[in-house]
């Protein structure tokens, strides 16, 4: 479970991230009731995650070519840099129009960061130690989540919204330092794309010859956008069908936080991110979604909440490990940044729909539709895999020997 802590690069990495998604999260709360505050509107809090989402649409194929041609360290070093004056920018004068600005030019910086960060993170510990590191840093971040919107949540009411903004600032300072304190000759050489086939068309090309990462994106999307949006759902069950309160919310969101944090424990000390266990989660969590629809009350929805939490974070972090295992390295960038896509379409698709047929038929009626339609994507998935896979040689890469997907 913990072999990518033996690596002093990986220690130095979760250390400063777990400082900086706290702080990330403090500022998101600062910023919801700042909106909130000044607006009272719901929707100016969408617009704030859309102008967000929308550059990673619009510009991660670019960012992923970036990271396959260009060394990560120093572009890390910059995107944080500028990750701290955003965050300090909050605190000019210029109302509503200053925050939506910072929200898209976060959404920019994200564009082109998160293929880049994928990269770094695969060179900082073994090829054989690289699920359990996806694992631990899934549980790093549900932790910083959690303690940030804790203490966020306390200091708010004390400091107001401003302080929170200077905090996470200076969170990114501890992430800038652990780069510059890295063992340069400790981290795993990846190859860099060169430069006649460093461009996103010649990433797509690529894309298009491997149908098993095709497979995996599009039930990634599935799952995710019908299958994960409990944030919507169970605000619907709560106030609707299960008569609970707000502490029923919040018992709820908790419960979803513990077995987040379980899910990953579990991936890290199994270390088994197979295309078995890909499928395998995948029809598990969306059965339960189905049957969290019939959940009587809100302790029985709570215990089903648990394992499709623990699920979600399997399947979520073996899509990682296997897009990353299974590309060629000077095209992993561009694949994870098509990855970043599918994760904001998802979002963008499920939401609303999931908001939809909560009106429409009701929060039961949506979790057991939604909970069918991602089963059948499920099991159809997994078909095609082994279909893909094939009955004999290459029964491996379901077994857990992962091979790289010719060219």
């Amino acid at each position: 479970m913990f072999a990518p802590l033996r690596e002093r690069n990986y220690r130095l990495w979760a250390a400063a991230d777990l400082v900086s998604v706290s702080g990330t999260w403090m500022q998101v709360l600062a910023l919801n009731w700042l909106i909130l505050s000044a607006t009272g509107s719901a929707t100016a809090m969408g617009a704030v995650v859309m102008l967000q989402s929308l550059p990673v649409l619009l510009l991660g194929s670019w960012g992923g070519a970036l990271a396959d041609r260009l060394p990560a360290r120093p572009l890390l070093i910059a995107f944080q840099s500028l990750r701290a004056l955003l965050a300090l920018a909050l605190l000019l004068p210029g109302g509503n129009w200053a925050v939506y600005a910072v929200a898209l030019a976060s959404g920019v910086i994200g564009s082109f960061e998160g293929p880049v960060l994928g990269r770094f993170g695969s060179a900082l510990v073994p090829r054989s130690a690289l699920s359990s590191a996806l694992a631990l840093g899934s549980v790093l971040s549900s932790a910083g989540r959690i303690g940030g919107m804790a203490l966020g949540g306390v200091l708010i009411g004390v400091t107001g919204p401003s302080v929170l903004f200077v905090i996470n600032a200076v969170s990114y300072l501890a992430v800038i330092l652990a780069l510059l304190a890295m063992r340069l000759g400790d981290m795993r050489p990846l190859a860099v794309a060169a430069p006649s086939d460093g461009g996103v068309i010649a990433g797509f090309r690529y894309l298009l010859r491997q149908p098993v990462i095709l497979v995996v994106l599009a039930l990634s999307f599935v799952l995710g956008s019908l299958g994960r949006n409990y944030q919507v759902s169970m605000a619907a069950m709560v106030s609707g069908p299960l008569g609970g309160s707000s502490g029923s919310y919040g018992l709820l969101s908790t419960v979803f936080a513990v077995g987040a944090v379980a899910g990953g424990l579990l991936l890290a000390g199994t270390g088994r991110s197979t295309l078995r266990v890909l499928a395998g989660t995948g029809f598990l969590i969306s059965a339960l979604q189905l049957c969290s629809g019939l959940a009587p009350s809100v302790l029985g929805f709570a215990a089903l909440i648990l394992p499709i939490a623990a699920g979600a974070v399997v399947f979520d972090t073996v899509v990682s490990t296997r897009i990353q295992l299974d590309t060629r390295e000077e095209m992993r960038g561009r694949v994870l940044a098509t990855v970043g896509i599918v994760s904001s379409l998802s979002g963008i698709v499920g939401a609303p729909a999931i908001g939809w047929l909560c009106d429409t038929v009701g929060a039961r009626g949506a979790l057991v539709t939604a909970g069918a339609v991602t089963t059948v994507a499920a099991v159809a998935g997994g078909v095609a895999l082994i279909r893909l896979k094939g009955r004999a040689l290459d029964w491996s890469i379901l077994l857990g020997r992962p091979t790289e997907q010719p060219a």
